[in-house]
């Protein structure tokens, strides 16, 4: 399952890192998401968000029938 990571860093100034993970679960995610934070930022990120990544091809809008 694909799933979609950001990390929110920075302080007053918040900046975000977003990456994708291809795992099996949400845990596997977690796992995956902590080794691929680069090291220059960990120590200023407070906030982490999973979600798994929706495929932009497979989306649908509101305009279709």
């Amino acid at each position: 399952m694909n799933f979609q990571v950001t990390a929110r860093y920075g302080g007053r100034a918040q900046r975000y890192h977003t990456f994708n993970v291809d795992v099996l679960d949400a845990k596997a995610a977690l796992l995956a998401a902590a080794h691929e934070i680069p090291d220059e930022i960990a120590p200023q990120v407070d906030l982490i968000e999973i979600r798994v990544a929706v495929d932009p091809d497979k989306r649908s809008y509101a305009e279709e029938p």
